[in-house]
């Protein structure tokens, strides 16, 4: 029989996470925390801990929390459970009236929280937790909680999308049962990631015989298909079926009923089928429904006819890939030969699209994964970077939010780590649209400046890297500007600093 689990335990926990750089000493802190939860409490303190809480979006910002004026608590007596139940009545709380009841359930909530308790209530609710508990660690906490072997954990994170539920498989019922959570058609898997190159060239060097594909400029789906049942999420793993009717159409035409298949989505326009721009596939994707029609390409296969495939090497898997999907198969080839890479990057670009993905021949699909053997090549240097602040600007941008401050992932935390600002490439509609949006983020603000939750990623062309003192990544951009804002990654998808730094020229000034 496990002890009821107070708050100020995670919070502790929490604390010592944030207190120490050392991954290992953090994984150890949360694996003894794990080991003491109840069932019930894993998936609840793994949510608390990742700033999720598994109600999802509880609609409480940063002013609720600053008018509450409630005081401390003197000693600590919240469980776990009965936070998680609060935010369920906030979560549910809606209609006539129900901003009133809401501040009241927070009052309630908060009125029996000590200091640290209520500072982690607010950083949680907020999105501002940034306790240095991200998703890796805790993984890596849990197998050691367990004594189930890290690799076999991650890959049933991978394969579940979820892993509250995985951690309380691994911590209840042991090896046996993780190592058997597979790929599950209807159920959306964390979508494989890419790593930049510079060139062509330079990709199959790092890689080996690649298949060069065509990089299109569209939206990136996930398509499962379960005998009549498809479901489309997208690379957030958001259920988006319901407006992708044409897509639905498009893969119920394929001979197999059993199927998950990985791709983009885009419109296409005038007689020559020019790819649409971005946005516009973007505005098309939100609204569900539209005068041009979205085509699905596909570019890999994870599960065909009852069986997995992410194991299989890629070359077997664009194979079946391509006999399944015919025409919708992305364009590429399979070659060791740089020139003849350069000539797919090239056919590429005169269809309209931005560059190719290079990936080595015999890999496989590493669910989840930023792998080195997938690279991306772009013939312009473009970051995906995440909004870490924003700040007022001046002139004739006085009203506006401004100057963005952008940040890299560090591969050792999984945390943005600032590299830069940029106010350049900012039409009058992305900056009325980042005033409102960075507003709807803010977490607090010093001076003229408004600090955000970190979920909001933008990708910015540069002309390279330089070093620098100023940031603590070592690393600063050069002629950074905004090309577009990306809702559709998620933070995780998010560049490396290792990204930024591949770009470094050599020594500079800071």
């Amino acid at each position: 029989m496990h002890p009821v689990t107070l708050l100020a335990d995670v919070v502790a926990a929490a604390d010592a996470v944030g207190a120490t750089t050392k991954r290992t000493a953090k994984r150890d802190v949360l694996a003894g925390l794990f080991a003491a939860l109840a069932p019930e409490e894993i998936p609840i303190v793994i949510g608390f801990l990742l700033g999720e809480v598994r109600q999802g979006r509880i609609g409480v910002g940063w002013a609720a929390i600053r008018d509450l004026d409630c005081p401390p608590a003197e000693e600590a007596g919240l469980t776990v459970d009965e936070v998680d139940r609060a935010v369920s009545t906030l979560a549910s709380t809606t209609g006539p009236g129900s901003q009133g009841a809401r501040r009241a359930q927070l009052v309630a909530l908060f009125s029996r929280a000590t200091a640290p308790e209520a500072d982690f209530l607010a950083r949680l609710f907020v999105g501002d937790m940034r306790t240095g508990a991200l998703a890796g660690v805790v993984t890596d906490a849990v197998a050691a909680a367990s004594g189930i072997p890290a690799p076999a954990v991650r890959r049933a994170v991978m394969l579940a999308g979820d892993l509250g539920a995985v951690a309380r498989i691994a911590l209840t019922e042991g090896r046996e049962a993780v190592e058997a959570v597979g790929l599950e058609p209807l159920r959306a898997v964390q979508p494989m990631l890419a790593s930049t190159s510079e060139s062509v060239a330079a990709a199959i060097e790092e890689v080996g015989e690649a298949s060069v594909e065509w990089k299109l400029d569209g939206a990136r789906i996930q398509v499962h298909r379960a005998g009549d049942d498809v479901r489309i999420y997208t690379r957030n793993l958001n259920d988006v079926t319901e407006r992708l009717a044409e897509v639905v159409a498009v893969v119920r035409s394929f001979d197999s009923s059993s199927f998950v298949l990985d791709g983009e989505v885009l419109g296409f326009m005038g007689p020559d089928q020019a790819p649409q721009a971005f946005q516009d596939t973007m505005s098309r994707f939100g609204r569900g429904a539209g005068e041009t029609a979205l085509v699905p390409q596909f570019f890999d296969l994870l599960h065909l006819d009852g069986a997995d495939q992410i194991d299989e090497p890629l070359r077997v898997r664009r194979e079946r890939l391509a006999a399944l999907v015919g025409p919708h198969l992305i364009p590429g080839t399979t070659t060791l030969d740089p020139v003849v890479g350069e000539d797919v990057l090239a056919d590429a670009l005169a269809h309209g699209h931005e560059g190719v993905m290079v990936k080595a021949a015999d890999s496989s699909y590493e669910a989840g994964r930023r792998g080195r053997s997938w690279r991306k090549v772009k013939p312009v240097h473009t970051l995906d970077l995440v909004v870490l602040a924003v700040e007022w600007g001046s002139g004739r941008r006085t009203g506006w939010l401004s100057n963005i401050h952008l940040g890299a992932l560090d591969p050792a935390t999984g945390e943005p780590v600032m590299v830069g600002k940029t106010f350049k490439g900012m039409t009058d509609e992305i900056l009325a649209w980042q005033t409102a949006r960075f507003q709807e983020l803010e977490t607090r603000r010093s001076g003229h400046t408004v600090h955000v939750r970190p979920e909001q990623v933008v990708e910015i062309a540069l002309d390279g890297a330089q070093t620098s003192s100023r940031y603590p990544g070592g690393v600063a951009l050069r002629f950074a500007r905004v090309v577009r804002y990306r809702d559709d990654k998620s933070v995780a998808e998010a560049d490396t600093l290792d990204a930024v730094r591949s770009l470094l020229a050599g020594p500079a000034s800071p």
